[in-house]
This record gives structure tokens, sequence and C-alpha cells, in this order.
């Protein structure tokens, strides 16, 4: 249990126990936190809500009040291990202001949903203060119809897609009606004690020794057990290390340059789009193949793709595709923070025919799940935490900078919510672009699907281009069945 969850009144608990935060960063989340030092690997996730109408918003504070206490992670800040000798640790915010946290500002324009996803562009672009909890919400009203949006900026290092969707249960409601705890007041919050440098090194060092002591028990065990495997299979072991190394190697080898011969330039900026449908229509494709949602998905992307690389004049064989993997299963699922594994592979652009491309991709997707290396990811990641100065940053620089594009696929709630009294029309979750030149989530709510399209505008100089061609995709994919 970390300090921020001993403080939490008894009503305010259960929430908080069906996800388990750690006082320590994983070592793949510390990572993603340190290779920030280059602003062009930023891991920022940005959701867009859309209400048919205005909340009520007393209720909602003390709704976002409350769900501030259930997720320790919201009330804390992120401290660095003066030796270096353990990853980041999450630390109460002594200093934390709700008010900072939650915005409130109006509508640009005609307040259309396209103004929304202009407003939301900036919010996204900006770093955090990193002397405070890696999160901002703000409330915009003015949007046309006399709806309300919502847009929720949160650090990649807080959560993954799924866990943000488990982490923000708190806001939403099954319906308008207030609730239960909804009128309840919080007692006081007692007083955060800051830890002392003093206690923070001790600290550190204690968890340096601990998991140094457990890392050594853990190749002790490896070695003996591939000592004995070694007098009793001998080939098979050594297929074995061999087929290890090279799937370490597919997980770790840098790329100079893009595979695009267009998508090559990279800002810190960000132009979003979004494409919605019905869930069932992908669904229906993907069936109809014998395949996944996400091979459907995939599919529309790298024929929008294709259309715009042939509209351009260059036309590809391929592209280089980043793809989280979920490792969330078991107890493990239930932990803060993130549990994916990140896999960079080439996906063939130039199939034409849909549904020969859905399998293509379902094959592919397959082959990369069975990666052996994929197991390894937090002691990879202490290695690359562990390289002196920038080193961590140049080295995922080296991988993730030519990345052509990011897909990755969330499900969202399976029916309608509420917020303090009005219904969620729609949900977009963009993830971050972390050096590739597209990033575009699937996102699914209440039988709706939307592709929530975020382009760094120095590599897609023609964002409506490009909007105009993933809807071709769609089309090609949806004309399968």
């Amino acid at each position: 249990m970390t300090r921020n969850a001993k403080t939490l009144k008894p009503e305010a608990q259960p929430r908080a126990r069906q996800i388990h935060f750690a006082d320590r960063m994983s070592e793949s989340d510390a990572v993603m936190w340190r290779i920030e030092s280059d602003p062009q690997l930023r891991s920022t996730i940005t959701a867009v809500w859309t209400l048919d109408g205005s909340p009520d918003w007393r209720r909602f504070e003390r709704k976002l009040e409350r769900c501030t206490v259930d997720v320790p992670r919201l009330r804390q800040k992120v401290v660095s291990d003066p030796l270096g000798l353990a990853p980041p640790s999450w630390e109460s915010d002594p200093h934390f202001d709700l008010g900072f946290h939650f915005r409130r500002v109006s509508a640009p324009g005609e307040g259309t949903l396209r103004d929304l996803m202009t407003l939301a562009q900036p919010i996204a672009m900006q770093g955090f203060d990193r002397d405070r909890p890696l999160w901002e919400l703000t409330r915009v009203d003015g949007l046309e119809g006399g709806r309300v949006g919502l847009i929720l900026k949160l650090h990649h290092a807080i959560s993954d897609g799924v866990g943000l969707v488990r982490m923000t249960e708190g806001l939403v409601e099954r319906g308008p009606e207030p609730q239960p705890h909804d009128d309840i007041s919080f007692a006081k919050q007692p007083e955060v004690e800051t830890p002392t440098d003093w206690q923070r090194t001790r600290d550190a060092v204690e968890f340096g020794v601990r998991t140094g002591f457990g890392r050594a028990a853990s190749v002790t065990r490896a070695l003996a057990e591939g000592i004995g495997r070694a007098a009793r299979e001998p080939v098979a072991l050594g297929e074995s290390i061999r087929d290890g190394a090279s799937s370490l190697v597919r997980l770790l080898a840098p790329v100079s340059e893009p595979m695009s011969p267009v998508l090559r330039g990279r800002s810190l900026s960000v132009a979003f789009d979004v494409i919605e449908l019905p869930l069932e229509d992908l669904k229906r494709a993907s069936r109809a193949v014998g395949g996944t949602l996400n091979d459907a998905f995939v599919s529309v992307v790298a024929g929008g793709l294709r259309h715009y690389h042939e509209a351009l004049g260059m036309p590809v064989d391929a592209l280089r595709m980043n793809m989280p993997i979920n490792m969330r299963e078991g107890e493990a699922g239930n932990d803060a923070g993130n549990q994916f594994a990140p896999v960079r592979f080439a996906v063939p652009i130039s199939t034409v025919d849909p549904a020969e491309r859905m399998l293509q991709i379902h094959d592919l997707v397959i082959e990369q799940r069975a990666e052996p290396a994929l197991s390894w990811l937090e002691p990879i990641s202490a290695a690359i935490g562990s390289l002196p100065g920038g080193g961590a940053a140049s080295f995922a620089g080296s991988m993730m900078k030519a990345i052509d594009f990011t897909t990755s696929n969330v499900p969202g709630p399976r029916f309608p919510v509420y917020v303090s009294g009005a219904r969620v029309e729609r949900m977009f979750g963009f993830g971050p672009l972390a050096g590739a030149a597209i990033n575009i989530t699937c996102f699914s709510y209440d039988g709706t699907l939307a592709f929530s399209i975020n382009m760094d505008p120095a590599a897609v100089e023609d964002p409506g281009l490009f909007g105009e061609c993933m809807r071709k995709g769609l089309d090609e994919v949806l004309a399968v069945v």
C-alpha cells in the first residue's frame, strides 16, 4: 500500500483496492520518463470527450476530488533517486491544488468538433510541470448544440491506455442520477510528510540491494536450469539461446531513417483528426476473413497510408509500424502503470486486396506476439535506464524516431456512461507520437469505433488529404463483407 492509500477514508477505498499503486515506477515506466530529455520523445496521452449538455459541476468537482483520492497517482509527483540506484518514486504532492489541474475555457470558433480538436492540439503539445502530478483536465464550454467538452491530458508514465480507462472509471456513472456518495464530503486530508533527501537515499539503496539480490537469484536459477538442460537437451538449448538473441536484436536494433519517402520530418507539434463508424461494421469485415478487429483496424491504416503515398506520387511496399502488445494478465493486470511491450515491424502497404492485407497483418501480429524477448522488458528497460548522461534518450531515439506510424487498440465502455448527469456522446483517445510520424488509436465506446489520428505536421504536410486517404482505406475494408 502506498503512503497515499493509508490516508483514505473507508468509504473511499473500494476502487483503490482494485488497482495496486506501487511506490516506485517500473523500469519500463522510468525509461519513458527519462527519455523526455529529448522533447520529441514525450509520451502524453490526450483524451477528448463530448457531453450532450452541461453536467452538475458542483457534483462533478466533488466526484473529481474523490477520484484524486481513490487514484493516488493523481495527487503524486515524480521524485528521482538522488544516487540513480532506483527508478523514480511517486510521492504525495504537499502543494496539491485541484484548481491547477482542473481548468475552464470557452470553445473557439463555432464550437464544432473540429474547433474542439484545434483547442486540444496545443494542450497536448505542452510539457508537464514536473514538480506537480502529471495530469490536467480542461472543461470546454460553448460547443454547438449546448454540448460541453472535456480534455484530459495524462503522462504515459502514469498508465497505458487500458489502465487509463480503469483509472477514470471514478469520473463516470451508468446513469444520470446522483450516486450514493455524491453528497459525502471528505474529511480534511492529513498533512503530507515529505521525505528528506537522506530518507530517499536510504530507500533507494534498500531498493537497489533488494532488486540486485533478486536479479542475482534469478540469474543463478537460470544458470542452474540451463546447465541441467544442456546436459539433457544440448541441441534444443542452443536453439533457444539463438532464438532469444535474435529476438533481442529485432526488439532493440537501431534504425537510421523512416521507410517512408514522405513521412520524414519531425517536430514538437501535433495535428488531430477523427474517424467514426459503428463497431459492428468493422467486426463484420474482420469476421469475413477469419481475422480479428485489430487485423481489420491495422488493415484500414495500411490501406490509407497506401492511398496517401500514391496521391503524393511516392508509392511504397512497406512501412515500419510500432504496436504495443498488451501484457496485462492475472493479478498483475491490476497493477497501475504500463503493461505493454512495444514491437516494431514492417507492414505491407502495397497489398491492394483488403482481405489479403488483413490476413497478412494477422500472421505478422501473431509472429510479433511470440517474440521471446517480450518477456524480458523490465531487465532490458533497466539496462537502457542505466545508460549515463543522455544515453537512454539517445538509444530510445535511435529506435523510435524512424517509426513511420504507431497503432493502438483500446477497448472502452460497451455501454453509455454519464458525467454528473450529462451523457458522454463521444470518446476519443490520442496516443503520443513519441518520435513517430503518426499515431492512430482505435477506441471503442458504446457500439462506436473512433480512430483518433495524431499526426506530426512536419511529417504529414497535408492532414486533410491524409484524412481522406484514411477514409478510402476504411471503405475498402468495409467492402470485404
